[in-house]
């Protein structure tokens, strides 16, 4: 494939991202990206900065099988990444030197090599946000600035993630960091506007005889740098800041307030007004309430509006955007919303198969046309090797091929010999019914299982129960 060219059709990948990103991306051809990695800040901060001396309980083990700890693998990036030489690498020793051998520099040796080909295949007018928690964030900021250059620093987003809330011994974190960085010194950039606060509307008191408000400003450039226009408009002196001939127009178009102390002062509409330009603190985007329509139950869903704005400021339509972590979707969803053609990457089944159900559910089947999936089992040998490496993935994968919902891995609590459910809906009543599924990817069906799966049916009431299995039943 040429550099900086993408195929016409979108892309969802299952696997390292960092295996895809140097496989599969070309140099140069994403106009954005917005990336949130993984990482367990809800664990005990001083987990995280512990020197491993091989001995870990089994609860930190636990705490951390979903994002990096410290390890062989570690060390490995860790080496990979030093031996490459460079600022990248200079900051690399410096973390050894503060943080030691924790998982704090296995979660920054993961990140270092990707945010290098991330780089790469970012256009040279492209923007990359980096999205985190106050745990990393400054760590993460200084392998950015290594990464793409201080320069090329925009600006440190503050989210209110979530409502005000009381943490023991602090003040409440209820906060995400979001970098903002562009690659080179020109880039995509749509200025976004919001409404004004009602305190600014209050200041526009008067009507004309349409009920437009409005609030009067100043025409006089007395004081003003640059000067302006002497001349008598209809016997008013002064000193302007437009030629008479602009004068003229206002006039005729209604938009001069000739004040009682004879002066005149312009209109300025509210409903002209643009709305408040998007400051760096960002407490306007909500989070994701149980009640929702757009949640998925996915524990790092971040807001359709939160990504909207991302997506509108730094790219245009028909703009490439990329998400490397993209867990249950957003970015795509969102991208899709926007006509922009998008790239999806992830380590999960799970996620894979949470994404082509939301675009389903958004567009319709015929939306799995526009996009290709890349690293699916696509015959019986894949699914074998699949269900011999990860029984969960096949799990996941397996319930993605039928639409249905997994109950393990979103949240937990889930009913037992339940895998996966699907809601469906026969008449006009509005009631919902289920059928509930269950996947065993490596042995044959037997008959105690089937009766298991009858009375899961009958205890939870559903209509239909669906048992899958790799091997031919018994």
């Amino acid at each position: 494939m040429p550099p900086h060219e993408i195929p016409a059709k979108n892309k969802l990948y299952y696997g390292d991202n960092l295996a895809v990103l140097r496989d599969y991306i070309p140099d140069q051809s994403v106009d954005l990206i917005y990336l949130d990695p993984p990482f367990n800040s809800r664990q005990d901060y001083n987990v995280l900065f512990a020197e491993k001396d091989g001995a870990r309980s089994a609860s930190q083990i636990t705490a951390f099988k979903d994002t990096w700890e410290w390890n062989e693998e570690a060390a490995r990036s860790y080496e990979q990444v030093v031996e490459q030489g460079g600022r990248v690498a200079e900051a690399m020793r410096a973390f050894r030197t503060l943080l030691g051998g924790s998982d704090m520099l296995a979660y920054l040796a993961m990140m270092a090599p990707r945010l290098v080909e991330l780089r790469r295949v970012l256009k040279e007018s492209g923007s990359i946000y980096l999205h985190c928690d106050p745990t990393a964030s400054h760590y993460l900021k200084l392998l950015m600035d290594s990464v793409f250059g201080p320069d090329k620093f925009r600006n440190e987003i503050t989210w209110k993630r979530t409502t005000a809330h009381s943490d023991s011994g602090r003040y409440g974190a209820n906060t995400d960091t979001i970098f903002f960085y562009t690659k080179g010194g020109k880039w995509t950039w749509n200025p976004i506007h919001i409404e004004h606060e009602q305190k600014y509307k209050d200041r526009f008191r008067n009507s004309d005889s349409d009920g437009r408000l409005w609030q009067d400003d100043n025409l006089s450039a007395k004081g003003l740098s640059g000067g302006g226009y002497k001349y008598t408009y209809k016997g008013i002196p002064g000193y302007w800041r437009c030629p008479v001939e602009t004068m003229k127009e206002l006039d005729e178009k209604g938009r001069l307030h000739f004040t009682n102390k004879g002066g005149i002062r312009i209109k300025r509409y509210l409903d002209e007004s643009l709305g408040a330009s998007v400051q760096a603190l960002w407490t306007d985007i909500p989070p994701i309430n149980s009640q929702a329509q757009e949640r998925l139950g996915y524990p790092t869903q971040k807001p359709e509006a939160l990504l909207e704005r991302i997506l509108r400021a730094s790219s245009n339509e028909g703009d490439v955007v990329l998400d490397p972590f993209c867990g249950c979707g957003t970015t795509v969803q969102v991208a899709q919303k926007l006509n922009r053609r998008w790239i999806g990457i992830d380590i999960t089944h799970l996620a894979i198969g949470l994404i082509k159900t939301r675009l389903d559910d958004a567009y319709g089947p015929d939306i799995r046309k526009t996009y290709e999936v890349i690293g699916e089992p696509t015959d019986v040998a894949g699914a074998a090797q699949l269900a011999e490496e990860n029984k969960y993935q096949f799990q996941y994968w397996a319930l993605g091929l039928c639409g249905a919902r997994p109950t393990e891995g979103i949240k937990k609590g889930a009913d037992r010999g339940i895998d996966g459910r699907l809601y469906f809906h026969d008449d006009n009543s509005g009631d919902s019914r289920q059928v509930i599924f269950s996947v065993k990817g490596g042995h044959n069906v037997g008959v105690s299982e089937v009766r298991d799966l009858i009375g899961v049916l009958q205890r939870e009431k559903a209509e239909i129960g669906v048992y899958i299995s790799f091997e031919e039943p018994t």
